[in-house]
């Protein structure tokens, strides 16, 4: 574990440096002890450097730069070290991103809790002022071996609306520090003779009032082989151990950091919750993406929507950490069928449907997940399965998928009265055609609330509820 933060919402801002640290260690000899001497030298010299006055910070996406270490030294010149770290937000010149997905053109987005976040570039000046030395050449030849490689440094620091930039850069270079130890000690525990794994720093918000934790991992090791670390973990951090929160599934994305894979996430938290009298809500705990007819260059318009809410509930089993494996497409959910018996081999390439049971049977096959299955005889009878739906996202937090007739949806919450019964769904639609667009989507209801006649009254329904796997 890196550093502790304030819980982001409670924050001004968060402060997030990148940037690579060129670590150069020359190694004569094979003797562990003494390579494990020379890898300690060559990290103290890393925060040597960062505490010197050759250590730079720059504002991304404005003019604005940082000497921390050079009696603060800012420039342009308006820029005091009293300023407010808040005060920052003027001079960045780029838009502003959602929180989730893309940006929906002139809607107004519901205000998100987080904090906002303020990037900074990590640099270092590699030439001084005044004259310099003629250099001086000489040649050696011995045989040595030479480890050279990009240390990804990434430290966030969470500020308070007092904080001056000064404050919140000592604090910066604090961490930085701090993070350099932290990979020393990941980089000699997984050596293995001259070979390094990269270490890796990933951010954690963990519940309140804990927040915002990093942690450095050496990259290329599998999560599996990473529980000793985890369960330490969790244990310091007080956690329970029969979910995860410290797999990189469960890595922090920060809210101005878009999503490489096109994909929504979360669009219903723009939305506005129902009222209804003496009526609680119960929602999908984490983050989940939007899987819709079209996607991914597949053409599945009518006959797909089972396939698209088993990829919603996949995509939400991966991005909560409990599976590592990439959300399957049609082809693989139809092999995994086809594998357990349920299909015949000439289903794969098919344009056949699936329910809900075979929702239940590719998770099980493919991620190892059980699930409960909810049977109603007619829609109509769905409006009393209120306390169950509220105890599922209660305990359990997953989206459901539910079939009926010849439709399929995605389940993400319910607003429900225990007293007068009555009930509002939340539904992610699967038929949806069109872009990413978080505007259209909510507007026309694609994802939205939906009362009890939203089903069909006569039809039957079965229902897909994912339990979480007890795994730390």
């Amino acid at each position: 574990m890196v550093f502790v933060n304030s819980h982001p919402s409670h924050s001004g801002a968060i402060l997030r440096v990148k940037g690579p640290l060129e670590f150069n260690c020359q190694l004569d000899s094979t003797d562990a002890l003494l390579m494990h001497k020379v890898i300690s030298r060559t990290f103290e010299s890393l925060r040597s450097k960062v505490k010197s006055e050759s250590c730079v910070l720059t504002v991304c996406d404005s003019p604005v730069i940082i000497w921390p270490n050079k009696g603060f030294y800012v420039t342009p010149e308006e820029i005091s070290p009293s300023t407010l770290c808040e005060d920052l937000h003027q001079w960045i010149q780029s838009d502003e991103q959602e929180t989730y997905g893309k940006k929906s053109g002139k809607k107004k987005m519901k205000k998100n809790s987080v904090a906002s976040v303020i990037n900074l570039h990590l640099m270092m000046e590699v030439t001084k002022p005044g004259p310099l030395s003629a250099p001086i050449l000489s040649r050696t030849v011995q045989k040595s071996h030479f480890l050279c490689t990009a240390l990804p440094m990434d430290c966030a620091v969470s500020t308070s609306c007092s904080d001056s930039i000064k404050d919140a850069c000592e604090k910066l270079v604090k961490t930085l520090t701090h993070q350099l130890c932290e990979m020393e000690k990941v980089t000699l525990q997984h050596m293995k003779g001259t070979t390094l794994l990269i270490p890796e720093p990933l951010h954690f918000l963990l519940p309140e009032p804990k927040g915002l934790v990093t942690v450095v991992y050496p990259a290329g090791v599998p999560d599996s082989q990473l529980e000793t670390q985890r369960r330490d973990l969790h244990q310091q951090f007080e956690l329970p151990d029969d979910r995860p929160f410290f797999r990189r599934g469960n890595a922090y994305h920060f809210p101005n950091e878009p999503y490489k894979d096109g994909y929504l996430r979360n669009p219903h938290l723009v939305l506005t919750h129902p009222t209804i009298d003496n009526g609680k809500v119960f929602l999908v705990q984490g983050i989940y993406s939007y899987h819709h007819y079209m996607q991914d260059r597949m053409d599945d318009n009518g006959w797909g929507c089972a396939y698209r809410s088993l990829q919603t509930i996949c995509s939400w089993f991966k991005q909560q950490g409990y599976v590592e494996q990439t959300v399957p497409t049609h082809r693989e959910i139809q092999q995994a069928l086809v594998d357990v018996g349920d299909k015949q081999a000439s289903f794969v390439g098919s344009r056949q449907w699936i329910g809900s049971i075979e929702v239940q049977v590719v998770l099980n096959q493919l991620l190892g997940v059980t699930s409960k299955i909810m049977f109603v005889s007619q829609g109509s009878e769905l409006a009393s399965k209120g306390r169950e739906l509220a105890n599922h996202f209660i305990t359990e937090g997953t989206p459901v998928m539910i079939g009926g007739g010849v439709l399929a949806h995605t389940i993400l919450g319910v607003a429900w009265s225990e007293t007068t019964g009555q009930i509002c769904y939340l539904i992610l639609d699967p038929h949806y055609t069109g872009a990413e667009d978080l505007q259209v989507i909510t507007d026309k209801g694609w994802c939205g609330w939906k009362g009890p006649d939203f089903w069909d009254q006569t039809a039957y329904y079965n229902l897909c509820l994912p339990q979480r796997p007890k795994i730390i």
